[in-house]
């Protein structure tokens, strides 16, 4: 296979890639070259070759798929968040907010018009950026960190990586594991080594084996791990920054997406002489998906390199949007509402997890918008039986590291906007499917 492609630049190499397989010699699937193998053929340095392959994943051209090696990216879809496109039957498995909790931003909207900002200005509303700082500094052990604004979670967590890692550089990620991650680390040539999660979160041997397996950064979710709900545990993070103080470079990244509705203390990795971290924390769950803003609490450097990819006049985040969410942020009759939202997602889940045990089934209470119930049965059979009975679940399978893994026993199921009579007629048509 190396000795069709050709080139010497990273650009020529990645034109050769794309025109073999526009013209159907590359397949969908197909393996490409160990970088080592490319560049030695070719005769170019490791890096163009490096190079080469991140600028195909960056065009979603090809994925990497850890040790399994580079593929050619065919167009069948990624396993997303949100509602399935298309169907008629009762989608539970959307890890959506209740819109009907989301508080309305009419009034905010009414009150944000300022003068225009221009290229040039400061990217951060500096307003935000010092209630931000206050939000954050009970949580961080770190005395100097820095606050840039992206676009959300996933846009925080792609730039992180992207500035401090190369194409093969590997990443620990939890197992199972949010959908956005895998998506991310895949599309940008990362590999992933998986940290098996359990009721405490990240496991000791799992994290001390992922930093013996050479990781350069860690995604780490403190609470309402998506999608076990699981949350850190005082003991846990602990017993976590103990091995990580002798890797203080290992960027850190946790991703605290459930901030004002978790019903858990915060608990981190990050420890106090920890030199590269970042703490990112989004309002769209509590806001709403749509307010595309998140903000990221990181060391200086990364702050450094975060700026120079959040350039005025390129990819900074309005001014508008930023005003927008400080004035929610800020606002008692707001506060009041997200902390009703936490109440209500706490309630509901606790709820249907004694409807569960109720009918036999084991099952814990966690935090977040989702439940991750344990089955005796396959999972992709539990949730076959429940469409034809008018639901649709989403499988543990999505969220699996490994795509060679075992068969799950988990689903994922989204509950807290059923009433009393639809989440008895849910748990009944579960416990017939698991038969």
């Amino acid at each position: 296979m190396s000795d069709q492609i050709t080139g010497t630049t990273a650009a020529d190499i990645a034109d050769s890639v794309r025109s073999l397989r526009d013209r159907g010699i590359l397949r969908v699937g197909a393996v490409l070259p160990p970088v080592r193998e490319l560049a030695a053929t070719l005769g170019v340095n490791r890096n163009t070759a490096v190079a080469a392959y991140r600028q195909l994943a960056q065009a979603g051209l090809v994925v990497s798929r850890g040790r399994a090696g580079t593929v050619v990216a065919g167009l069948e879809s990624v396993a997303q968040e949100g509602y399935a496109p298309d169907t008629v039957l009762r989608d539970i498995g959307t890890g959506n907010p209740d819109p009907r909790l989301i508080p309305d931003p009419a009034p905010a909207l009414m009150t944000i018009a300022s003068r225009p900002v221009l290229y040039g200005e400061p990217v951060i509303d500096r307003g935000l950026e010092e209630w931000s700082r206050q939000w954050i500094s009970s949580d961080l052990r770190a005395d100097d960190f820095r606050i840039t604004v992206t676009s959300g979670a996933v846009d925080a967590v792609e730039r992180l990586l992207a500035q401090a890692l190369m194409r093969d550089d590997a990443v620990a990620l939890e197992d199972p594991c949010f959908l956005a991650s895998i998506h991310t680390v895949r599309l940008g040539g990362y590999r992933a080594v998986p940290v098996p999660v359990d009721g405490e979160g990240m496991t000791v041997d799992g994290l001390r084996a992922a930093l013996d397996a050479g990781v350069r950064a860690i995604i780490c979710t403190p609470r309402a791990q998506n999608p076990t709900g699981a949350s850190l545990t005082a003991t846990r993070a602990a017993e976590l920054r103990a091995i990580l103080a002798d890797h203080p470079y290992v960027l850190i990244i946790e991703d605290d997406h459930f901030s004002m509705l978790s019903q858990r203390p915060y608990e981190s990795l990050i420890g106090a002489e920890h030199r590269r971290f970042a703490l990112v924390r989004s309002v769209s769950k509590f806001l709403g998906p749509d307010m595309c803003l998140a903000i990221a609490a990181t060391d200086a450097e990364t702050a450094e390199r975060l700026a120079m990819r959040l350039s005025p006049g390129t990819t900074w985040v309005s001014h508008l949007l930023q005003r927008l969410a400080l004035t929610q942020l800020t606002d008692e009759t707001v506060r009041t509402e997200v902390a009703a939202a936490a109440a209500h997602y706490a309630e509901r889940n606790a709820s249907f997890v004694e409807r569960l045990r109720a009918h036999g089934i084991d099952a814990t209470e966690s935090d977040g918008l989702s439940l991750w119930v344990e089955l005796s049965q396959p999972a992709r059979t539990v949730a076959d039986r429940l469409m034809r009975r008018g639901w649709l679940a989403r499988t543990g399978d999505d969220f699996a590291l490994d795509e060679r893994a075992e068969p799950s026993h988990h689903l994922r199921l989204t509950v807290h906007d059923l009433s009393d009579a639809d989440a008895e007629t849910l748990v009944a048509d579960l416990v017939a499917a698991g038969r």
